[in-house]
């Protein structure tokens, strides 16, 4: 970390590292100037040094409901990014955290898509929207659980090794690798570095369609790394660690939702080496920004029909609970208001809660 370097370069000792990270972990603290365990010349230094900001984002927009609170967040170099957190009634958080500023993959279902990519977040920058002080600020604990599905292909970063080993080091956030999830649409190479660095990881592979010439329509990385390829890796994973690997499926009505899907899909699974360690979690598809207009969400009972579907063919399934969609919480689609908004010079399209900086 660029800030342990700087110290041990000042000559300071071991514990004003410490220090700083307990200001980070623990406190509300949102700048150098605010760790007043620090000497008040080492806090002018380090904000000369790194800007003053203790975390490297700072709060633009925020949207809530009962059950989502939905941030967007602006990075130093101005890049916008979403943090989703769920409440859940059980009384514990899930945060679903951006690895990119916009994404280079275009996925036609996704919002994020519509933007590009715009660059690669940092470790630092991935690592701040957990550790913000905005959380504890709300009187609450940090989220139980973080998920990888926010804005970008996080596996197309390859700063997300880097971020993974601060979030689960005990030094840094603390959290427990079998409470994060990093979801992927298939860039293979990255995916088999993960399940071999971090193993513990949960790994949420997205299908969308069974079929490749299908898939590469909505996934057009299909075409350079196909779900083959993927599901090869998840396959040697689940077979050696005994750990259970996810797949996503969004289902798209008149797309992707007939019984040749359901029987094809059933059958990629049950091709595994341990098909009764995949669960596959059937999303229903909500309208987004910049997303294939022909698009349409499924009913309710359609969703129902093609898990129990799946579920009678002997295949661990569930529909996926969705929450905010009062909020459009969809990855990308606050990002989107707010591009549009501001190219309309009008902020009032955006319904807020609380907006900063």
């Amino acid at each position: 970390m660029r800030i342990r370097d700087h110290l041990t370069r000042l000559g300071e000792p071991a514990f004003r590292f410490r220090q700083v990270m307990s200001a980070w972990q623990t406190s509300s603290a949102e700048t150098f100037a605010d760790v007043h365990a620090l000497p008040a010349w080492l806090r002018a230094e380090l904000s000369e040094q790194f800007g003053s900001r203790l975390h490297p984002i700072s709060e633009v927009l925020v949207q809530r409901d009962e059950h989502v609170e939905k941030v967007l967040f602006a990075t130093a170099s101005g890049a916008r990014v979403e943090t989703v957190v769920s409440h859940y009634r059980a009384g514990w958080d899930s945060m679903c955290v951006s690895s990119q500023a916009g994404c280079g993959l275009d996925c036609t279902f996704c919002a994020t898509g519509a933007v590009g990519l715009v660059r690669n977040l940092t470790a630092d920058e991935i690592v701040a929207q957990v550790m913000h002080p905005r959380w504890t600020q709300a009187g609450r604990p940090r989220p139980a659980s973080i998920a990888f599905m926010g804005m970008g292909e996080p596996l197309a970063n390859p700063h997300i090794f880097d971020a993974l080993t601060l979030l689960t080091a005990r030094v840094y956030a603390g959290m427990s690798t079998r409470r994060v999830t990093v979801s992927t649409v298939g860039f293979a190479p990255n995916l088999d570095r993960l399940v071999t660095e971090h193993p513990q990881v949960n790994v949420t592979l997205s299908v969308h369609s069974p079929f490749p010439g299908e898939r590469k329509g909505i996934i057009p990385l299909e075409e350079r790394f196909p779900l083959a390829q993927s599901l090869e890796i998840l396959d040697r994973h689940t077979a050696t660690r005994r750990r259970k690997a996810y797949l996503a499926y969004l289902l798209i009505a008149g797309v992707n939702d007939t019984d040749d899907h359901l029987a094809a899909l059933a059958e990629l699974v049950q091709r595994q080496t341990r098909p009764d360690l995949f669960h596959v979690s059937v999303i229903r598809y909500n309208k987004a920004a910049g997303a294939t207009p022909e698009y349409r969400a499924p009913s309710p009972t359609g969703v129902d029909v093609f898990v129990n579907g799946l579920v009678a063919r002997g295949i661990h399934a569930t529909r996926r609970r969705q929450l905010g969609s009062g909020i459009d919480a969809a990855c990308g689609q606050l990002h989107a208001d707010y591009l549009s908004a501001h190219a309309a010079g009008d902020r009032r399209r955006i319904p807020l809660s609380a907006a900063a900086g």
